[in-house]
């Protein structure tokens, strides 16, 4: 490897998935990377993953850490949570963070939510108070308390983040790239229906990005690449699972489906798009000065040669005792074994031998899911 980062020209992108209290599994991932000198210069999230992402483009590096601990110790510090300091049997385990969940459904969650009184029904017909079982003000003080918004702007680390236009249905991205980004965007990506209010930004209004798209995995991968880029993406639902035995684990099975990124389909996408890229770009080459009027040689042009990419996938793997409530049960318990979690999955990727040992040319294509334990490790080099 020359460096650090394994090579000198990648771009460090972290991909950052929604999945609520599960996201604390993301920090611990960003923990070991600044530890490991792998800090990105550009982060890219989605509700959850949009939280965590501000409060990493929003700080020094020195700091990052220590702000994500604060976002999640203030979140999770509600005295209407039960902590048991010994370990249960899973059984109990389930019960205790069902518990937990429902507690933190019905009277909020510090610094995050906390329920509208009186409720919608008796809210201004059409306000965005109407709209939602919770009022997110808490989180908006939050952000602004440990994000610093200058810094996000200031162009030292790229933020992106995706929300969905209410109205339109359309996707969108807020991205420093091209825009100022605020708190309204955090909380925009973050505004899950109904528990949480749609947020207006310039007279559109917007909810959770994770209504189309529970990862922003193929906007990063479509960006303009002038060198390698190297993504982790961190996915806090994973797509395979055991067959339901009763209706509870229907409705964690259904979850994990419905908001899987399906990063594995993006991938591949990806894979084919940019061999078809390089494809063209060799056939362009071939074209003789007399067939260049031809009616499909435009087409060739059309297809933008990509530089190569290494994708290596973090995912969050159930625990037994975890339930259909796993991503709104955000005890300090659970907090802690998400984030180190995270924290184990990245140290074992980067110690890998087939991490350690990877290699690439500029235009080949990489894939690594090494934390589950079973290699899945494709490349594709130009003929």
């Amino acid at each position: 490897m020359k460096d650090a980062s394994g090579s000198t020209r990648e771009e460090r992108v972290l991909v950052l998935q929604g999945g609520g209290a599960l996201g604390a599994y993301q920090a611990g991932v960003y923990e070991i990377l600044a530890a490991r000198n792998l800090a990105p210069n550009w982060v890219a999230g989605i509700s959850i993953g949009a939280i965590n992402a501000a409060l990493i483009a929003g700080n020094p590096p020195e700091r990052r850490v220590e702000r994500l601990h604060a976002f999640w110790d203030t979140v999770t510090s509600s005295p209407s949570q039960w902590h048991v300091p010994f370990a249960l049997p899973e059984h109990l385990r389930s019960v205790l963070n069902d518990a937990n969940a429902t507690m933190g459904a019905l009277l909020g969650l510090p610094g995050f939510f906390r329920p509208r009184i009186p409720g919608a029904p008796f809210q201004p017909a059409g306000s965005a108070s109407a709209l939602s079982y919770y009022d997110t003000d808490p989180l908006r003080v939050t952000l602004e308390q440990l994000v610093d918004f200058d810094r996000v702007n200031s162009g030292a680390t790229r933020l992106s983040v995706g929300a969905v236009n209410v109205c339109s249905g359309n996707f969108a991205y807020f991205d420093t790239a091209h825009q100022k980004v605020d708190v309204r965007h955090i909380m925009a990506s973050a505004a899950l229906p109904p528990g949480f209010p749609p947020v207006e930004i310039d007279g559109q209004w917007y909810w959770d990005g994770g209504l189309v798209s529970n990862t922003p995995l193929q906007y990063v991968l479509d960006q303009p690449r002038s060198g390698r880029t190297l993504a982790f993406q961190v996915d806090l639902f994973v797509a395979s699972g055991p067959m339901p035995q009763n209706l509870l684990q229907v409705a964690e099975r259904e979850k994990d489906i419905r908001f899987s990124s399906r990063t594995r389909l993006n991938t591949t996408n990806a894979l084919d798009r940019h061999a078809q890229a390089l494809a063209a770009r060799r056939l362009k080459a071939k074209v003789t000065p007399g067939a260049s009027a031809e009616p499909d040689v435009p087409a060739l042009n059309a297809e933008r040669p990509g530089t190569g990419i290494t994708v290596v996938h973090l995912i969050h793997r159930r625990k037994h005792y975890e339930t259909q409530s796993k991503d709104y049960e955000f005890s300090r318990t659970s907090m802690r074994e998400h984030w180190e979690a995270g924290r184990a999955d990245m140290a074992h990727t980067l110690d890998h031998p087939e991490w350690q040992g990877r290699a690439g040319s500029e235009d080949d294509v990489q894939v690594f899911d090494l934390a589950s334990g079973i290699r899945n490790h494709l490349t594709r080099t130009p003929a």
